[in-house]
Parts: structure tokens; sequence; C-alpha cells
């Protein structure tokens, strides 16, 4: 979750210099080179893939690592590191919520009662603390964008869940930063990739480093062994750190200030997350 929380630093960085589709090629070319040298140190071969299983792997290309991206990149010109870590901070509130739906667990009260406390949350932190205004003006295009991230990465975590009944959590991820590194080449290069690449300064460089290797191959490997052995809506309580981490680096790194309506909203949707998954009693336990 630290790592994660350092994506939202280097991706704002990037995010400056690059286009959004060539931002998120360049990090997952890099991951997919760190995922093979991970497989080759760990003595694993990737197995061939089944005919069932390859639309799976295929989603979890386009939704966690294609349209994750394009929506982080793209929200991150505009707004700051802090305020998307707080939105995506709803990530598990929405886990949650899908996994009941597909998989027909019973919602307890403490679980609705937490679903609508972190809403309320986010609500404070897209309009700043002003309520009326998301009716007024409605929510900035950045934060539309970062609302797109947290749907890619609900279908991304429920959808992992399943294609790990038959796939280690190592090659799970290899195949979807495959996928997706191989979908995101033609739509990068449309937007100037090459042109763009030996302009960057050093700090851009970096930052497609960091988001990579340690962002991307540590994250997403250990993200999934997470989801393996807790299953989704356990090991979605800890994304909730992720923000804490987003915000801390984005005050102490990049200089962002930090309203106290982001600091209660931010309260709010981790409060929120907590009543989501807090234990059920026997009968009021899932299906």
């Amino acid at each position: 979750m630290a790592l994660w929380g350092g994506t939202f630093i280097a991706g704002r960085t990037l995010a400056q210099t690059l286009s959004p589709y060539s931002a998120a090629f360049c990090r997952f070319a890099v991951a997919a080179v760190g995922m093979g040298i991970l497989l080759w140190s760990q003595g694993e071969r990737l197995p061939r893939l089944k005919s069932v299983q390859v639309l799976p792997v295929v989603v979890l290309g386009l939704s966690g690592v294609l349209a994750y991206n394009v929506c982080f990149f793209s929200g991150l010109q505009t707004i700051t590191a802090s305020r998307a870590g707080l939105i995506i901070a709803l990530n598990p509130v929405l886990i949650t919520l899908c996994s009941a739906v597909m998989f027909r667990h019973r919602l307890s009260a403490m679980t609705l009662a937490g679903t609508g406390i972190a809403l309320v949350g986010t609500a404070l932190v897209l309009s700043d603390g002003h309520l009326q205004t998301l009716l007024t003006q409605g929510i900035s295009r950045g934060d539309l964008w970062l609302l797109g991230s947290v749907s890619s990465w609900v279908v991304y975590s429920l959808v992992g869940k399943q294609v790990m009944g038959t796939l280690s959590p190592l090659a799970t991820a290899t195949y979807s930063i495959w996928v997706g590194a191989i979908a995101l080449f033609p739509l990068a290069i449309h937007q100037g990739l090459w042109q763009s690449l030996p302009v960057q300064p050093l700090v851009a460089w970096v930052g497609l480093m960091y988001l990579g290797l340690l962002g991307t191959v540590l994250g997403f490997s250990w993200y999934y062994e997470g989801i393996k052995t807790l299953g989704a809506p356990r090991a979605a309580i800890f994304i909730n750190l992720v923000p804490v981490f987003a915000v801390s680096f984005g005050v102490l790194l990049l200089r962002e200030s930090f309203s106290p309506a982001m600091a209660l909203g931010g309260g709010l949707v981790a409060l929120g997350v907590v009543g989501v998954n807090w234990p059920q009693s026997p009968k009021n336990s899932s299906l």
C-alpha cells in the first residue's frame, strides 16, 4: 500500500510531461520486463492459458491495466496526488458491494451504514466541503477520470479473484500486465510516444522506473497474494492505507495543500470502510 501511495506522486509528475496513453504504456512496458525477470528468478514457468481462461485474462488487462491507468494519468493531469488518493479510497467499499451482488452475499446493516458514510466522505472530497456544488456545477473532469479508475479496479479485483482459482497470483498479474501493455502500445504510438520520449526530463524516467518496478511488479504481485489468502473484500481493507500514504507523500514531497474538507472527507471514507468490512455475526454472514 505504501508503494501504491507513491504511485500518485510519480504519476502526478509524469502526467505533466507525457500523454496518458504514453505514460501508461511506458509504465507497463517496464513492468512486463520486470515480471518476466521475477518469474525467471523464482523458477516459475508461465502456464499456457486454457481456452476458458483467455477472456478473463483479457478483461484483467483491459480493466486493471489499460482502463485504470488511462483514467489515472488523465486525472492526474489536472488534480493533485492527495485528492486523487482520497478518491481512490472508495475502492474497498465498491469492491465489497459488487462482490456481494456478484456472489449473492447478504449485506449487514453495518455494511450499508458504512457505504453511506463513505459516499458522504467522497462527496465532501469531490466538492471540497461544498456539497451543493455537486448539484449546481457537477464533478470536475479530473475527478471523473479518477472515478473511472475506481470502477476499473473493482472489475480487476473481482475478476482476478476468479482467475486465481486456476492461475497463481504471479501468473495472473503477469498475463494482465502483458495484455494491457500490448493493448496500450498502438494508442501510445498514436499519441506521439516516439516523439515525446527523447525530451523527457530525468525525474520522468525515475518516475517510470518506480511505477513499472515498484508500483506494478511488486505492487500487483503482493496485492494478488493478499486476495488469494484473504479474499477480495478483506484484502480490500488494506487499500484504505493507500490514500494515507498518497496524501502524506503529496504534502511532504510535492508541497500540496490539504484542506479541512479533504481531511474530514477522507476520515469519513476511512470510517465507512471499517463499517463495510466489520465482522458479521453468524446469522448475518454471507451465504
